[in-house]
């Protein structure tokens, strides 16, 4: 047992991390079908619109694997190190990657500060979709001609707390009026859109070994603050006794969504 840990562990631990591309362990963790089809519905409004903006794109990788995307589409990333993997993907498919500044968190409470502003004039895109970036509400208005769509889907409060458990790390009790769900629809009314569809769900996820475990959290270090292979190995080796015994980790994320039009 210990000799087969060690090997999946080190074996996460070489394996590099780039864009945003979680191939490594399709097979490994594997997530249950959301109540709403994100990439479905974007993919329905993006065959009626000239154009498409995509906002945190991350590596490029949601957005290369579209099977349509308007004459115009464009994608912004705040990271460095993520522009240039997004600009090698995604230009010879004809999407021009635009660097942004980081937009400020998300939340239900003010925000110090004014909103960092996109580098892109009045009613620019008929549709602006969103994959778990942070946005300001008043750009996305902006920026939207009247009538465009703006579509996001977006990690809830208390997202991480299962992973947490797993390590032993303290979570706080979620308040309710918290969630995306009792504040955003009523930002994005504020702002000028109207909201369509909106819901929160769980995220299930099947964890089937610990080299997948702790690979997606060294890529995603802030699921588990403090987290690194050698500090929890223990742990990990621990999590895989269970796994054998009792079968794969069950894990209970949060995703929030949102479909919203500006009004004309």
């Amino acid at each position: 047992m210990s000799d087969r840990v060690d090997r999946l562990l080190d074996e996460a631990a070489r394996q590099p991390f780039s864009g945003w591309d979680f191939s490594w362990i399709e097979g490994r963790i594997e997530s249950q079908p959301m109540p709403w089809n994100y990439t479905a519905a974007v993919v329905e409004h993006a065959r009626r619109s000239p154009d498409l903006l995509d906002l945190g794109t991350g590596g490029g990788e949601w957005l290369a694997s579209l099977p349509y995307r308007p004459p115009r589409t464009v994608a912004t990333e705040a990271w460095p190190p993520n522009v240039e993997v997004a600009n090698a993907r995604l230009e010879p498919l004809g999407v021009e990657v635009v660097q942004v500044p980081p937009a400020r968190d998300n939340t239900g409470r003010p925000i110090a500060g004014a909103a960092p502003k996109l580098p892109f004039s009045d009613g620019s895109f008929h549709l602006i979709v969103d994959r778990h970036e942070s946005f300001e509400v008043t750009e996305i208005a902006r920026i939207l001609v009247r009538g465009g769509w703006f579509i996001t889907q977006q990690v809830d409060v208390g997202n991480d707390d299962d992973y947490r458990a797993l390590f032993g790390v303290r979570t706080e009790q979620v308040a309710p009026e918290d969630r995306w769900e009792s504040w955003m629809p009523g930002q994005l009314e504020h702002a000028g859109l109207e909201v369509v569809e909106h819901a929160s769900a769980p995220l299930v996820q099947t964890i089937r070994d610990v080299g997948a475990l702790a690979w997606n959290l060294k890529a995603i270090p802030w699921m588990v603050p403090g987290f690194s292979i050698e500090r929890y190995r223990g742990r990990l080796r621990t999590l895989q006794e269970r796994i054998d015994r009792e079968g794969p980790l069950t894990i209970r994320q949060r995703r929030f969504w949102v479909r919203a039009r500006k009004r004309a």
